[in-house]
């Protein structure tokens, strides 16, 4: 029977309907990410004020009800009626109205980000209850809304005297989210973030919540990852950990804990004097600086009447991988855009031009590569436009053309007169190129030689790896194991179907302190590139990957936890694009075995161990504490970790690049310093230790 379609089957949504009908098209997920976003886009609207150059201060405050409420001291939304509007106050269109703000034309803001979200009246229709209160002209007014609708009418509720600004208190609704959840780590990472962006504005986040340790289905991540199977009964269970908080939790965060110690009400607070100066300092901290000078620079230019601004602030430090982080009216470029393309042509031909003009490059050198100068680089890139043009559905890539030629013109001159005027610095910088050069004409021979034995070819597959009969990647599987023993266990345990084993011989070399020539040399990561089949570093190619899971499986203590960083490190800094592909997971293996009654179960951290306990009872119990994978027996292993109906695989994430590199550094780097004061730290927060 032919179903009915005509002009009766198209629905009209009005007002807020859509959102609430579709709230993934508004803010990407209904679980960790679009939670956090609700708060990202009230803080949007404060910081545009901040451009605008009418605040100084935001407030966020997370309540224990899961509220949360952001505060401004900028010139307060407009109240006055909108007579377009049926007479509405100007902030009930702001917040009722998908498309109403001050950044689509006229006076309101010259330079904004918020246009690349979508909008405070976003988070009103996906809140259980939004109240907006505005400070202006003397006068406090407040107005109450629930799931996008006004309950009350605009109404003076006082006065402020000189005080003015905006503040937004918000409950999410629990009828939209999974979970309501808010991560003090991730709002303090972006908080921060924003800090450096915005030289001078002072932010605080407040936490006001008591902190509890949940007790929750093994690997399901409260605090960084989205559930994706049920946590109770059977069904694959996983979550998402972002590869920084994969090694570590809560480690950049300095805060200050609120009279009742670790565990209770906390707050931090973040101003930069220094601006993105001040963010390069704090992501080399844990580095070494081969120039003592921080080189800053910014410029300006009118093109078709409308302002444009970049601000640079770059170092070289004495590691291998390069650290550029590109922003557009404070919206993290990820993607990178015309401003990135325009900053590296003219960081690759500044240098050439001044490596050739001094003599460091002879006649018949080649020109140094982009690869080149950018090796241990650590570069802050922020512009600021009137009318930016975002690409893609991610909104993570400037695309406005005429910005390369802008911030090209302007890195070539400034960076050129910092040369000239810093010879020493220069001197170091061009020599810490020159020798990126040669390593990587070394490691250019390095593969040349190694791909004519064969190692590195896909046809030629390590002879330890027990590969599986299926040939889609899409369905298979490479577990690497953490020794022969385990990797023994593994190959008895797994489904040959769609299950590779390859299993790992000591631990591979700290990828962070080496060459790629260097890393090439070693036995174990040459088997995990030929096993993946992606080739590695400028040759890396995504579409050859034989496995769309790769499962870091080792042993839960303090030597596996050592080799799965290790892992990590060289997937992040020479394969980073399984990880963002989503390839990338971590196997969640049972800490415990507690026998009662002939039957078995399994506890995958104290916390769940004592619940057990205390659920079963603890006369005539049996525990088994598994200090090795090879402890466990095939059938325990596939039972507990590769059975894909009740396993728990954690998926590595990186959305921030600058943390990540930032545990990276202080975990696995040259400074000894940085790594003591994190486990001197953190030290409180280990209750059983393996050595």
């Amino acid at each position: 029977m032919t179903e009915l379609y005509d002009a009766s089957s198209i629905q009209v949504l009005e007002g807020l309907e859509p959102v609430r009908k579709r709230p993934g098209m508004y803010i990407g997920s209904t679980g960790h990410r679009g939670l956090h976003h609700l708060v990202y886009e009230v803080v949007d609207n404060s910081v545009d004020e901040a451009l605008a150059g009418h605040c100084t201060k935001i407030d966020v405050t997370i309540f224990p009800d899961c509220s949360v409420r952001v505060t401004d001291d900028g010139r307060g939304i407009p109240v006055d009626p909108m007579p377009d509007q049926q007479d509405r106050p100007a902030v009930e269109v702001v917040m009722t109205k998908l498309h109403a703000g001050g950044k689509f034309g006229g006076q309101g803001y010259k330079v904004s980000g918020g246009l690349h979200g979508v909008g405070v009246s976003v988070v009103n229709a996906l809140s259980e209850w939004l109240i907006v209160e505005v400070c202006r002209d003397g006068l406090r007014y407040r107005q109450r809304y629930e799931r996008g609708t006004p309950v009350t009418d605009l109404e003076v509720v006082g006065r402020c005297g000189k005080e003015r600004g905006t503040t937004v208190h918000f409950l999410p609704d629990r009828e939209v989210f999974d979970d309501l959840n808010f991560n003090f780590s991730t709002l303090s990472q972006r908080l921060r973030e924003v800090a450096f962006l915005n030289r001078g504005l002072r932010i605080t986040l407040t936490d006001e919540r008591e902190q509890t340790e949940e007790v929750s289905a093994p690997g399901i991540s409260d605090d960084y990852g989205e559930e994706t199977g049920s946590a109770e009964g059977d069904g694959e269970r996983g979550g998402r950990v972002g590869v920084g908080q994969a090694l570590l939790d809560d480690a950049t965060c300095e805060v200050t804990f609120l009279g009742k110690g670790p565990g209770g009400p906390k707050s931090v607070t973040y101003c930069y004097k220094g601006g993105i100066v001040d963010f390069v300092k704090h992501i080399n901290k844990h580095k070494e600086p081969i120039h003592p000078h921080i080189i800053h620079f910014e410029g300006e230019e009118q093109v078709n009447g409308k302002q444009h601004t970049v601000e640079v602030a770059m170092q070289w430090n004495a590691g291998y991988t390069d650290n550029v982080f590109s922003f557009a009216n404070n919206i993290n470029t990820h993607e990178g855009g015309s401003h990135l393309s325009g900053f590296r042509a003219a960081l690759t031909r500044t240098l050439n031009d001044y490596a050739r003009s001094k003599g460091f490059l002879k006649e018949k050198e080649e020109n140094l590569s982009g690869e080149d100068v950018r090796e241990g680089l650590v570069a802050i890139l922020s512009v600021k436009l009137e009318d930016p043009q975002y690409e893609g559905q991610t909104k993570t890539k400037l695309g406005n053309s005429e910005i390369r030629g802008f911030v090209e013109s302007v890195v070539s001159q400034k960076l050129g007169e910092f040369l000239e005027e810093n010879p020493g610095d220069a001197r170091q910088i061009i020599s810490k190129a020159v020798q990126a050069a040669r390593a990587r004409q070394a490691a250019r021979k390095a593969r040349d030689l190694t791909r004519r034995k064969s190692i590195l070819e896909n046809t030629t597959l390590p002879g330890k790896l027990a590969d599986c009969s299926i040939r889609d990647p899409a369905a298979c599987e490479l577990y690497l194991v953490e020794g022969d023993s385990a990797g023994g266990s593994a190959k008895q345990a797994r489904d040959r179907s769609f299950q590779a084993i390859l299993p790992l011989r000591g631990k591979i070399i700290n990828v962070e302190k080496a060459r790629l020539n260097k890393i090439l040399s070693n036995a174990e990561i040459q088997a995990i590139i030929s096993a993946c089949g992606t080739n590695v570093a400028d040759e890396f190619d995504l579409s050859a990957a034989r496995y769309h899971k790769i499962i870091i499986m080792t042993d839960a203590d303090v030597d596996g936890a050592h080799i799965r960083t290790l892992i990590l490190t060289f997937l992040f800094r020479n394969m980073l694009e399984l990880i963002e592909a989503g390839y990338v997971y971590i196997a969640q293996p049972p800490l415990y075995r507690v026998s009662h009654k002939r039957q078995d179960y399994y506890a995958f951290s104290d916390a769940q161990l004592e619940q057990l306990l205390n659920r079963i009872g603890r006369q005539g119990v049996t525990v088994q504490r598994f200090k090795g994978l090879g402890e466990m027996n095939p059938e325990q292993l596939w039972e507990t970790t590769m059975n894909p109906d009740k396993r728990t695989l954690l998926q590595v994430t990186v959305d921030d690049a600058a943390i990540a590199d930032e545990v990276f550094s202080t975990l696995m780097g040259d400074n000894v310093e940085p790594r003591r004061d994190f486990i001197t730290e953190n030290a409180r927060y280990v209750r059983t230790l393996d050595i």
